[in-house]
């Protein structure tokens, strides 16, 4: 009888991201890894990476505004460890010794500023770590300018030697273009032996985790390197500069992605789509959209130009038409917003309804076949289906104190340039003439008429006229005896 033999076990593997850093060169009161990215944090970018592999646990090590990194990420799986003084990258690993003792596999390090990096990228690394058997696995990158990096030098045999930082090299080692974007993966247990030699006697007075590098050649230990091919990928973000090039970078591949599944994008380099958005197929999306935050767009929806939708939903088969605005509201299926719309917070609108130019709802609830097709304001409404709302209308719903709501049931119309002033309900099947100002409650399939009379003064313009010619005639007379 033949008997499989049994996989060998999975290695254990931890990831360390440092994030501990203030970032001097963003020259900002907030901390580098809480810049914002295409809608996400850097650091959460970063995370997001790590969530398509298995990890025994993760660490953070925090330091400068600690209290809200450790609000925006905390979870089960996350360790945080807190760095009060930032005296290099060896003294921040340093620091996390303690929660690594004891430990044993993979030890993934990487920065809380790296964002680009690609979760198969860091397989590689560990992959090739744990298939070499080595102590050290490094990733390294070849780019024009390698300035602020620190340079890779190497054997005549091309073998990695050491690392040695900017503030260190000589002039023939700063002309080095490979450099060290500071990725690495560990064996712990090495790790954790050799952070015992680190020195902070250098031109920074830090305390260097590249230093192991040589640390180890010199020991005799196996240290490998994984170049890449994008060196984007890999770099990490330092400046406002560096911070836009990562936005055009990311922004042109987020919209790769959703054309590749099936969304036409027809300008691609004026269309701003974040992270965290999500598209279905066969939605058409054109030049100057903007589209932020946990925004859905169903299959087969129009969204034409200059439009933003932030924080939103729309069903299948929704058109949003040019220069509309929309926040955190949702559209049902087959409806229509726009040209020049703006749904504001909290705004519902129903399926195979209209809300069209110039007009703004906030807090409304449009229902099934109802639509508003111009120069309308709905606040605090709630709208049954198949209403018709006519131009000019306004819900009057803030009284100086409070806002109140307006509640408009199904078959109602309302008659152009009316003001619902509320708290104030029309009932079903009800009418309310064009110029009503609506101040109680309209009964169902009622007429509510909330406006002046009319008057009409016939010959009042030729009375009006005749006096005019008099007085013109009489001030001429009174001018000619004067002379």
């Amino acid at each position: 009888m033949n008997r499989r033999k049994s996989s060998a076990a999975a290695p254990k593997r931890y990831a360390l991201i440092l994030a501990a850093g203030k970032g001097k060169r963003m020259k900002s009161n907030l901390a580098k890894v809480l810049h914002p990215l295409c809608g996400r944090p850097l650091l959460l970018h970063v995370l997001n990476t790590l969530q398509a592999r298995e990890f025994q646990k993760k660490f953070v090590v925090v330091g400068h505004q600690s209290a809200r990194i450790r609000e925006l990420i905390s979870g089960d799986d996350i360790e945080f460890i807190e760095q009060n003084q930032q005296l290099g990258t060896g003294h921040a690993v340093r620091t996390a010794s303690a929660q690594l003792k004891g430990l044993s596999g993979s030890l993934l390090l990487l920065y809380g500023d790296t964002p680009l990096i690609q979760s198969s990228t860091l397989e590689r690394l560990m992959r090739a770590r744990e298939r070499n058997n080595a102590e050290l696995a490094l990733i390294t990158a070849s780019i024009e300018n390698p300035s602020g990096y620190g340079r890779v030098i190497r054997t005549p045999e091309q073998a990695i030697l050491r690392i040695v930082e900017e503030k260190d090299a000589t002039p023939e080692e700063r002309r080095i273009q490979e450099v060290n974007p500071g990725i690495y993966c560990f064996d712990l247990r090495s790790l954790l032996s050799g952070l015992s030699r680190l020195s902070s006697k250098n031109a920074a007075g830090e305390y260097y985790l590249t230093d192991l590098v040589e640390i180890f050649t010199r020991a005799g230990k196996k240290v490998i390197t994984l170049p890449v091919e994008t060196a984007r990928e890999v770099m990490g973000i330092n400046s406002r500069v560096e911070l836009a090039d990562a936005e055009l970078f990311l922004r042109a591949r987020i919209n790769q992605k959703w054309m590749a599944n099936g969304v036409t994008i027809l300008d691609p380099a004026t269309v701003l789509i974040d992270d965290t958005v999500e598209i279905k197929r066969d939605s058409v999306i054109y030049p100057g959209v903007l589209l932020e935050g946990a925004t859905r767009i169903g299959s087969r929806c129009i969204i034409r130009s200059y439009c933003h939708i932030q924080d939103s939903i729309l069903d299948s088969d929704v058109v949003v038409d040019h220069a509309s605005v929309v926040r955190h509201s949702r559209v049902g299926k087959h409806s229509r917003i726009g040209p020049f719309a703006h749904l504001r917070q909290n705004s519902i609108i129903g399926e195979h309804a209209r809300i069209g130019n110039f007009v703004e709802t906030k807090a409304a609830r449009v229902d099934t076949g109802s639509k508003a097709s111009h120069l309308t304001y709905l606040g605090d409404a709630e709208v049954g289906k198949r209403v018709n709302i006519g131009a000019g209308t306004i819900t009057c719903n803030y009284d100086g104190k409070r806002k109140n709501k307006t509640v408009i049931e199904d078959d109602v119309f309302i008659g152009s340039n009316t003001q619902l002033v509320a708290p104030v309900t029309i009932h079903k099947g009800s009418y309310v003439a064009a110029g009503s100002s609506v101040t109680e409650d309209v009964p169902p399939h009622s007429l509510a008429i909330a406006r002046s009379r009319q008057v009409v003064k016939e010959g009042w313009v030729r009375e009006k006229n005749k006096n005019a010619n008099h007085k013109d005639q009489g001030a001429t007379s009174e001018r000619s005896s004067k002379k």
